[in-house]
């Protein structure tokens, strides 16, 4: 089959780099939805693509003078970062265990956040730092007692599909690679401007109240804009001091060595950018989707067993220049704890030093889609720079 198809039924105009068939039916009303509303100029589908809330995970979505928060989703600013060292697989220690549990000493995960507030002055990681923090009195009034848990949480890893991982490269270059968002303040952030949003006129009699929008020039999209941009800057910068914390942890791994790091390749897979589509200025909203602009240099995850792509952007307009954020999901976090064992990830992740335990059975690689399938997919979108195979995973 030929991609992209037109999804049918939508209003506004809507290219899949999928089947419909490979498609859950919520998940197709959902971008139905999403297409008729009467701000949406147009709507991108990514192989990935997966039921979500409000709007769809793998939705690309341009808007000439609105914004859904929801298209944004709740982990605002969630994202990849990719670094390749100068070690290879030879380098390492035999028995990673060691490793993986320096990492977690280092790098909270789950709910828990930094116990005393981390000196990044060995990292050069202050730039701005003062007037970020500055900026969040100006914040939601809702978030304002939580200022003392985001600082906690800067840094810091989180749960559900984040993780820390070392992977190897064709030649058996080590590199490590992250996936992590804006943690709780993010989601608190979010939750009060879809709330604020299903309150608005224009939001009435809509198919699904979480499509709720912001208009161009009203005061409540400025305030959303004001904190979004807020938390898409906490989310980058979290990556940056983990990155730093894990190079760290793989300094210490191998005594003696003089390990060299190459520079981030790093990018956001739910956030907002104005950016030139079809000749016009839009708002597009990126969810579960990264920017593949000409030359643009992505991360794109598939599962604890299956590693990574490093890719390259082709620029391709018809997607308006976008490519999936990884393999997606393809069951519910309900659905595989209730198919799988832990028997089953120990498994699905056989040669990956990772937690085995009924904690992440939720995270096995058999309740994604497949990777390669998902790469061969957007073959016009992106061009495969190295596959990245997993032997390290630390889940929060």
């Amino acid at each position: 089959m030929e991609l992209p198809v037109a999804l049918s039924g939508a209003r506004a105009s809507t290219l899949m780099w999928t089947a419909e068939h490979d498609v859950e039916p919520a998940a197709l009303q959902q971008l139905r939805n999403i297409a008729a509303l009467e701000y949406v100029h147009g709507v991108r589908v990514m192989p990935d693509v997966h039921l979500g809330k409000g709007a769809t995970v793998g939705s690309v979505i341009a808007m000439e003078s609105a914004i859904s928060p929801s298209a944004v989703g709740v982990d605002i600013g969630c994202g990849v970062s990719a670094v390749r060292t100068s070690l290879t697989a030879a380098d390492l220690p035999e028995d990673l265990r060691p490793l993986r549990l320096a990492v977690e000493a280092a790098i909270p995960v789950g709910f828990r956040g930094h116990e005393e507030w981390l000196d990044l002055r060995p990292f050069d990681l202050t730039k701005g730092l003062d007037v970020f923090w500055s900026r969040f009195k100006d914040l939601h009034p809702g978030v304002q007692k939580l200022e003392q848990r985001a600082h906690s949480q800067l840094g810091s890893l989180g749960g559900g599909n984040h993780f820390l991982e070392v992977t190897l490269d064709a030649e058996d270059r080590v590199w490590l690679a992250l996936h992590s968002g804006s943690r709780n303040i993010g989601k608190e952030l979010a939750e009060r401007h879809i709330s604020i949003a299903k309150k608005l006129p224009q939001n009435r009699d809509l198919p699904d109240p979480d499509l709720a929008v912001f208009l161009k020039g009203s005061p409540e999209m400025a305030a959303y804009r004001r904190d979004l941009e807020w938390a898409q800057e906490f989310a980058l910068r979290s990556r940056e001091i983990m990155m730093e914390l894990f190079k760290d942890a793989v300094r210490a791994a191998v005594p003696g060595a003089d390990v060299g790091f190459d520079s981030a390749i790093s990018c956001h897979h739910n956030y907002v950018a104005e950016e030139e589509i079809d000749g016009r200025a839009m708002l597009v909203t990126r969810k579960g989707a990264i920017r593949a602009g000409s030359g643009d240099l992505g991360l794109l995850p598939g599962s604890m067993g299956t590693g990574s792509y490093i890719v390259r952007g082709l620029g391709n307009p018809a997607s308006f220049r976008s490519a999936s954020h990884g393999a997606g999901r393809r069951m519910s976090r309900n659905r595989a704890r209730a198919t799988y064992s832990v028997e089953d990830l120990i498994e699905q992740t056989r040669g990956v030093e990772s937690r085995k335990d009924a904690g992440i059975v939720d995270e096995i690689p058999g309740a994604y889609k497949d990777l390669d399938a998902v790469i061969a997919a957007q073959s016009d979108l992106v061009s495969v720079v190295q596959h990245l195979r997993t032997i390290l995973c630390v889940k929060g």
